[in-house]
């Protein structure tokens, strides 16, 4: 028993007496004013001052007060133990409604294993209470509740079938295999990414040499250009060829 039913236990017990004890104490006090009033027992006697007010039957007020209040508290009882039923029944509603949810529990996790075969309603109800009855931590409960969880087992025996275990498994494996593949997927993607900026930045790579490579052919053909008129020769345009230059006769 865990500590909390220990200490519902305790407050329970003691509400019993304390409940107890109060209607002792109201029918003693009824019974001892009663004997009083027949002059079978003298009243509560002292006196009571108040300035210069003086109560000489200050004990039989009080005795009748007290008498009263204990017996307004006694009529109370009834609701206190109507209250009282209330809280156990529904204490106990909830127990059995937990030891429903238990039972039902196991069965429909069986039932998703395949355990239970038959199709038709009153054997599958026998079956499923069956199952009940003979697991060891159900041995406890009584056999209204066991037959209560059958009974909701075979009613949700449909939703176990859509539920199995087999094909939630094979769901759980297919949508396993669609995440490797988009993981794949996203791999070769950014494979894909990687190649493409090697690519572009040889590419660029290319393209500045290439530029290097022209602008060197260009200051050639311009150190070409200024330096053969000196020589006797010119650089053809269309031909790319070396020309001579005509000698220029001496002078006479």
């Amino acid at each position: 028993m865990s500590s909390k039913s220990l200490v519902v236990q305790a407050h329970r017990t003691l509400h019993l007496i304390s409940v107890f004890l109060m209607g002792l104490i109201a029918l003693g006090a009824v019974a001892l004013t009663l004997a009083s009033a027949f002059g079978v027992i003298p009243w509560l006697t002292f006196t009571a001052t108040f300035g210069d007010l003086t109560f000489p039957e200050a004990g039989m007020i009080t005795q009748i007060g007290l008498t009263v209040i204990l017996a307004s508290l006694f009529l109370f009882m009834p609701s206190v133990g109507r209250v009282m039923a209330l809280e156990r029944s529904h204490r106990d509603f909830t127990v059995s409604m937990n030891d429903v949810a238990r039972a039902y529990h196991m069965c429909h996790t069986a039932d998703r294993a395949g355990v239970f075969t038959l199709s038709s309603e009153f054997d599958a109800v026998r079956e499923r209470l069956a199952y009940l009855r003979d697991h060891p931590q159900l041995d406890s409960l009584e056999p209204a509740v066991l037959e209560l969880a059958a009974q909701m087992s075979q009613q949700a025996r449909e939703l176990a079938d859509v539920y199995s275990d087999e094909k939630v498994a094979r769901a759980k494996t297919f949508l396993k295999q669609r995440q490797e593949e988009a993981e794949r997927q996203q791999d070769l993607i950014v494979e894909a990414h990687h190649a493409l900026r090697d690519i572009r930045k040889w590419s660029q790579q290319v393209e500045l040499e290439e530029s290097v490579v022209a602008s060197q052919l260009s200051q050639l053909e311009e150190a070409l250009e200024s330096t053969l008129p000196a020589l006797g020769y010119t650089l053809g345009k269309e031909s790319a060829e070396i020309v001579k230059l005509p000698q220029k006769p001496a002078a006479e």
